[in-house]
Parts: structure tokens; C-alpha cells; sequence
């Protein structure tokens, strides 16, 4: 996953939950390099909250994707955020 980008990180799980694993994984691709460009937020559930669990990226132009761990996979939500940083690699390229 190409973390280069990302300006905001918002999780929101229940650690015990189905979602749980997902959000994880993407939590541990962010390098500790990230920490200083990057500012995560992190919220953890419990069973009786109301709250829904989201991931949620803003990236260095202001676009923000977010999505449901319990209904995406980590492969669709890399694919997702890739596919934008991809984008912004090009251009970046491309204004040298």
C-alpha cells in the first residue's frame, strides 16, 4: 500500500469484531516515518456502541475515501487507496 500521500488516517473498529482483523492490517502498513506528514486517529468500539467501524484516508489533495471493514476486504480497501496514490504519483512526475 503506498502510504506516501495520506495527510489523515481515521479507524474505527471493535477490536473483537469481524472488522477487527482489516482494520488492523491497515493500521500496521503505516511506517513510523509516516508520523510526522501523517496524523492518525484511532477509536476502539466496544459490543454496545452505536458507533458504526470506518477507515477513513485523506490524502495530500484534499480527496478523502473512507469504507466499511465489516463489508471490504483489505485487498479492496489497498486497491482503493493505491489507485488514488497512483494518481498523485503520476502527476507529481509529471510536474517535474
Amino acid at each position: 500500500m503506498i502510504t506516501k500521500y495520506f495527510t489523515k488516517l481515521t479507524v474505527r473498529f471493535n477490536p473483537f469484531g469481524s472488522e477487527a482483523r482489516c482494520a488492523r492490517s491497515i493500521l500496521s502498513q503505516i511506517p513510523p516515518s509516516l508520523n510526522a506528514t501523517c496524523k492518525v486517529n484511532l477509536e476502539l468500539l466496544n459490543s454496545k456502541s452505536k458507533n458504526k467501524s470506518f477507515i477513513e484516508v485523506t490524502f495530500k489533495d484534499n480527496t478523502v475515501m473512507s469504507g466499511n471493514p465489516k463489508k471490504m476486504k483489505y485487498a479492496d480497501f489497498t486497491n482503493m487507496f493505491d489507485k488514488h496514490s497512483k494518481k498523485l504519483l503520476f502527476k507529481e512526475e509529471v510536474d517535474k
